[in-house]
């Protein structure tokens, strides 16, 4: 039963990837998808936000992603 929410939220963020622009708007993508993702598997919700935020923050930087504006 859990297979298919995880999986949800695994794929929620890259639906989305395509409508955010600018590092702020990537952060908060992020943010958003690492709370859901630590959620459904029961782990700290703030913590697994503010991995997402950073992580979503900095893939501006990473070579073959479209560049921040």
């Amino acid at each position: 039963m859990r297979k298919p929410v995880v999986l949800l939220a695994l794929l929620a963020p890259l639906a989305a990837a395509g409508c955010v622009n600018t590092p702020t708007e990537r952060a908060l993508g992020g943010a958003v998808a690492g709370a859901v993702i630590a959620d459904v598997t029961d782990n700290n919700v703030l913590t697994g936000a503010l991995i997402g935020g950073a992580a979503g923050a900095v893939s501006c930087g990473i070579p073959g992603l479209q560049r921040c504006n």
